[in-house]
């Protein structure tokens, strides 16, 4: 039988003893035989690193130190990564049974990202919705989706197209996606719900916070300055209108925009 590809899940933390005994035990039952996993946390003030440390080796790297954001520990962990592909799953998100087999299966030496599907699940409500991922992001990515928790790359794609952009502070996904996308990067579809992304984690919902951010992506990915700021409003209606329709009917915005999962 040949030799599974080596994967690489690398899960960023900070003050995660709530939730990442979880998010790790979701990778390790994957019992897959070539795992890679980092773990990179920004220096927790609370149990974190207590919880991390009771697996032992099972977990190849734990980093702990202070960083600047999200994204400087995604590419913290991308440097230190020896997999054919890399995965990076949140300390609140979790992986569902099958994910990395499912990865391997797929795995064809040539395309530089693979996407999986996600649920992604409010624990207020228990609703619970499935994100299909975008294989187009243009300069304006209307209606796109990233579900990046179901996103594995390949390291060369990473030399090619650059790690993520240390400057943007939340949707930093969907910047690299941008990039790559721009840059001509091959995507490859996994229909199978890879993992669970869950509301209220590390990102945050308010619009108003992520501005800078996003016309900087637009601007850094070839947009316009018009294009940058029509995005941004549509972004912004887009928040109030599901605000309103979350008041009528909860989740009745993410109703509207995803796939229920059944």
């Amino acid at each position: 039988m040949e030799k599974p590809i080596k994967i690489t899940m690398i899960t960023p933390s900070f003050n995660s003893a709530a939730t990442i005994d979880r998010t790790i035990t979701s990778v390790l039952s994957q019992n897959y035989p070539n795992l890679e996993y980092i773990i990179v946390d920004g220096a927790s003030t609370d149990a974190t690193l207590d919880r991390v440390r009771s697996y032992g080796d099972r977990i190849t790297h734990v980093i702990s130190e202070p960083d600047h954001g999200i994204s400087e520990a995604f590419n913290k962990g991308i440097r230190m990564a020896t997999g054919d592909v890399i995965g990076i799953i949140n300390s609140d998100d979790y992986l569902l049974a099958g994910a990395l087999q499912k990865v391997n299966e797929a795995f064809d030496g040539t395309t530089d990202i693979y996407q999986g599907n996600i649920l992604m699940r409010d624990p207020a409500t228990g609703y619970e919705c499935r994100e299909v991922p975008s294989e187009r992001f243009p300069v304006m990515p209307f209606f796109c989706h990233v579900a990046h928790q179901g996103m594995f790359v390949t390291p060369h794609a990473y030399r090619r197209i650059g790690l993520y952009d240390e400057s943007v502070r939340w949707p930093m996904d969907l910047e690299f996606l941008m990039r790559a996308y721009r840059l001509h990067a091959s995507f490859r579809r996994i229909d199978y719900d890879m993992a669970v992304f869950v509301a209220g984690g590390f990102t945050s919902n308010d619009i108003r916070r992520k501005k800078a951010d996003y016309l900087h992506i637009v601007r850094s990915n070839g947009g316009s300055w018009l294009q940058a700021q029509i995005y941004y409003r549509y972004l912004v209606l887009t928040q109030v209108a599901k605000h309103i329709l979350n008041k009528i009917s909860p989740n009745f915005g993410q109703k509207l925009r995803y796939r229920r999962a059944r």
